[in-house]
């Protein structure tokens, strides 16, 4: 349902927006229990892609270990489905950049390729792909998660998804207001957009199991300890799907 619309006559345009009805959890988390209202909720999936988590793509190519980065799938599989019927809306936040590389400075070009002698964004793999570049396999969700029509994707370009895209405007459009964080890697781009959605005013919440990284367990540590202490708050899919049932 589209819950920014006016409803439209030939003499009368009522600008109330659709109501929504109210669909409350509570559920454990850190460091306090939450109720929140899953129809003004989006789990914002960030990054379960080929080049972050195949072992045929970008991080594997220059020598980054990828093997958990895959753990959140199955989870993921487990909880969106009963989030969906309970009302949650579910954005798949991608890098996918433009062919042509124009918008990306030199610092995000280099990402991971500091002396411009690896492979870096817009390269081509063995493969054929070209990294996290638009419509590729690169840019693609690994094997397993498949979006249900109702589900939004967004293309980002930076860590931040909500730099230079339209994320934003899409969660708002879709009159929320709580955003559950899944995805990798939970220190660098799941925190990035985390830490931007809590500055423009979300209510954020992220997911433990739902997130991975390549990165050492003490980053991952260092993350959860600063949602829970600047941003917001931690849960896990357990916790979650226990309050749909309660």
């Amino acid at each position: 349902m589209n819950r920014d619309t006016w409803t439209l006559e030939r003499d009368h345009v009522d600008l109330r927006r659709p109501g929504v009805e109210p669909r409350v959890v509570t559920l454990d988390a850190a460091p306090q229990r939450l109720t929140l209202d899953l129809a003004r909720t989006a789990v914002v999936v960030v990054d379960l892609q080929n080049d972050f988590c195949h072992p045929d793509g970008w991080l594997a190519s220059i020598g980054v270990d990828v093997s958990g980065a895959t753990a959140p799938v199955e989870p993921l599989r487990a909880t969106l489905p009963p989030l969906r019927a309970a009302g949650a809306q579910v954005v798949w936040l991608n890098w996918g950049n433009r062919p042509d590389r124009a918008n990306l400075p030199p610092g995000v070009r280099h990402v991971y390729d500091p002396d411009g002698s690896s492979t870096g964004i817009g390269d081509e793999l063995a493969n054929g792909s070209r990294v996290l570049t638009e419509g590729s396999w690169s840019a693609a969700l690994v094997d397993g998660l498949v979006p249900e029509p109702q589900d939004v994707a967004v293309a980002k370009f930076r860590m931040s998804g909500f730099f230079d895209t339209e994320l934003d405007s899409v969660l708002r459009r879709m009159r929320v207001d709580t955003l559950l964080f899944a995805g990798v890697n939970t220190d660098q781009c799941v925190l990035a957009t985390l830490s931007d959605a809590a500055c423009l005013g979300y209510d954020v919440v992220l997911v433990e199991d739902l997130c991975a990284t390549t990165s050492p367990r003490f980053c991952t540590d260092a993350t959860l300890y600063n949602v829970r202490q600047v941003f917001g708050f931690t849960t896990t899919s357990a916790q979650l799907r226990a309050a749909l049932t309660a």
